[in-house]
Formats: C-alpha cells, structure tokens, sequence
C-alpha cells in the first residue's frame, strides 16, 4: 500500500513554490532511510568520449527496493565554467540523508567522500576550464591525448584510501564543510541535467546493479556516456569492503530539503516506518502505476465489486499520468524550440516538479479513502450474558 501524503510531502510544495522566485537554488531532495550505503566499489575509470566531458563518479542511490548502483559516468557538462559536485549520504541525527548533486561554478561540500579520479573529498582535483574549454589531469583522468589535446599531469597527493560511501554516523567519513564551500551554495548551480537522470532511471531498473545482488561489486561500476549500459562498461574490480544486509524495516521516508545545505541536517526527522518510499518523482513519466491491495472480504460478490472499484479507479490514475506527462513533454518540446535560458529551463523544471507532486497528493488521498472504504466493518461485541442474582433468602 502506498504511504500517504504527510507533511514531508507538503514541505516539498512550500519549498517548490518558494524557489520559484529564485530560479538559482539548488533543490535537494533526497530520501532517508535508518542504515547507511555500502562502501564504494572499486573500478577503472573508462576513457573519456570527447572534448568538454566531465567525470561525474558513481554512487549508491535507494529506493523502494534498497540500494542500488548508479555508475560513474562521463557527462557534457552543461555550461562552460560549470563543474560537478557529487551528491552524497550524510547523517541526519537518526536517519541517513541524501544530498543531491549540482552543477556550478566551484565544486562545493560533498560529505568528504573519496569518490576517486580527482574528487578525493574537498574540491576536483581532475581538470579545470581555461580558454572556454576544459583541460584534463591525466594524472587521474583516462584521456586519449592523440585526440583531447587540452591536458596536463599534476599528482594529487594525501588522497585517503577508504571507500566509506557516507558522512557521519557511525563509521562515517568525519568532515564538514568550510565556510568557503558554505559559499558555493549560494551561487548559480543547477541540478542534474536529462542525461544524468536518465542515467539513474536506466541504473535503477537493472537488478543486477542492486546491492543485495550484487553484494556491494556491481557488475556495471562505470559507463563512458550516460545512459549506455552497454559499450565502454567497465566491472568493478572488488568490492570496497564487508557487505552487510540491511535490517529489516529499516526503511525510511522522504525528506524534501531546499539548498543551500552543505552540512548533513540534524533535524529531527519524522517517525520511523514499516515499508520504504520512492524517491520523489520530478516529471510524470517518472511515475510508478498505482498498486492495491486485492479486496479479501470473505465474500466473492463484494469482492469483485470492490475489485471493479480499484480498477477503475487505477485506470483514471493512469490518465492523469499520461495526460500530465503529454503536457511536460510538450513544454519540454516548446523550451527546445524557442531555446530557454538556463533560469526558464529552472522555472520549468520546478513547475514540472510541482505538478508531479500535486497529482501524486491527489492520488495518495483518493486510495486512502478507498482503503477506509473497504476495510472490513467492526461489529461491536456482544454484551456477555450473566444468570440473573439469586434473591437473598
């Protein structure tokens, strides 16, 4: 059964809405959950596809199902003079909190993770944009020089070897962000761009790439362009240390957070659940169909009636995924032709996230009232029935 909207959900809305008049902040949404990521996998990097792609490494993303791999990846950046910085895993007081990564200007905080091949956790160590185009260490970039000629070698030093995937905690990487970095979250950055998200929708619907299959060594560690799961692959070497199951129900909800966060939250975070959340859906064609729990009444006529209602009600849900998705795709289609700036791509991709949320409230709402609906009626108890006093003699 699908959690209900609650107030995470109303968060999320508010910080929407209040972004929209500041097309620049960044938007971190990340899910929590009780129990941290495996350690990070050890892999090559794949040699870089062309000029003015830069290395976004590979981390453990989560969802319903649990962790799961999304591979390290070459990606056009998005602008000239805009770098990555990774998202990470960070502890939140009683849950593990993930940090979305940004496009901007300067690398900000990314929890101290050492992601390897030149983001050794403070700052990017792997190139720099000089003349409008961007030049490549190959002291830890896997460039073909004969064709990049906009190179250089300069050893990165006092690296740290763990492969500890998380900030704080315990166990964590023990790190905190400058002041300085505190700064980079009020400059110009933007979120992940299509091919990055597409490249996580395509991680997340390989199992092999999940961790409780692939026991913390994905069979896929990193891929040359975003989104091709099949040529420049390459394996992981070993996993980066012991992979331990997760406890049962240890899963936890979504969490809606607006940027200009660099240090993992201490908030206190909402009570503990029994079945874990998607991570929240910025378009509608990132939609899961809606699943009931099959009516089991004890009664055969009742339950086909209210399996008659479910399904009708699944099928209107439906279109209204369709139909939201219909009128994304064809703003998305409007912003190519008529060339949207950066701050209209924002403003759009915010409204989209809006509206996706919106009708996913809707939705949550209408199958909780079918649930009450169906639920078996209670009779009350009977009263018990005692023999009547005896009369004293």
């Amino acid at each position: 059964m699908r959690t209900t909207v609650s107030i995470r959900s109303l968060l999320l809305l508010f910080a929407l809405l209040a972004l929209s008049h500041g097309a620049f902040a960044q938007i971190g949404v990340g899910i929590s959950v009780n129990f941290g990521p495996p350690a990070l996998p050890v892999y090559e990097q794949p040699i870089c596809p062309d000029d003015g792609y830069l290395w976004t490494p590979g981390y453990w993303a989560y969802d319903e199902d649990g962790y799961y791999w999304v591979p390290g990846t070459w990606v056009e950046a998005p602008q000239v003079g805009f770098l990555w910085t990774p998202g990470y895993w960070g502890w939140g007081g009683n849950a593990f909190l993930f940090h979305e990564g940004y496009w901007g200007p300067q690398v900000g905080f990314y929890g101290g993770i050492n992601y390897g091949f030149g983001y050794g956790g403070f700052g990017y160590e792997g190139g720099r944009w000089e003349g409008g185009h961007f030049s490549y260490n190959t002291y830890v970039n896997h460039v073909n020089t004969t064709i990049i000629h906009n190179t250089y070698n300069t050893r990165v030093t006092n690296v740290s070897e763990t492969h500890v995937s998380y900030n704080g905690g315990t166990g964590g990487i023990e790190s905190r962000p400058t002041p300085q970095q505190e700064s980079y979250a009020n400059e110009h950055h933007i979120g992940p761009v299509a091919a990055q998200t597409q490249h996580v929708q395509e991680a997340r619907s390989n199992p092999e790439l999940r961790a409780s299959a692939n026991q913390g060594k994905p069979p896929i560690a990193a891929t040359a362009k975003p989104g091709d799961f099949k040529t420049g692959v390459v394996a992981s070497r070993q996993a980066g240390g012991e992979y331990k199951a997760p406890p049962p129900n240890a899963a936890r909800g979504n969490e809606a957070h607006p940027g200009n966060e660099a240090r993992p939250s201490t908030e206190n975070h909402p009570e503990n659940t029994t079945e874990a959340h998607p991570a929240t859906s910025n378009h509608a064609s990132e939609l899961q169909p809606h699943k009931f729990t099959p009516p089991d009444t004890g009664n055969a006529a009742t339950d086909k009636k209210y399996q008659e209602q479910q399904d009708k009600l699944a099928a209107k849900q439906t279109q209204d995924h369709q139909k939201l998705q219909q009128q994304q795709e064809k703003e998305h289609q409007q912003a190519t032709t008529k060339n949207y700036n950066d701050a209209q791509k924002q403003q759009m991709e915010q409204r989209h996230a809006q509206q996706t949320q919106q009708v996913e409230q809707k939705h949550d709402t209408q199958q909780k009232q079918m649930e009450q609906h169906q639920a078996p009626r209670q009779t009350a108890p009977k009263p018990e029935s005692h023999p009547p006093a005896e009369k004293p003699h």
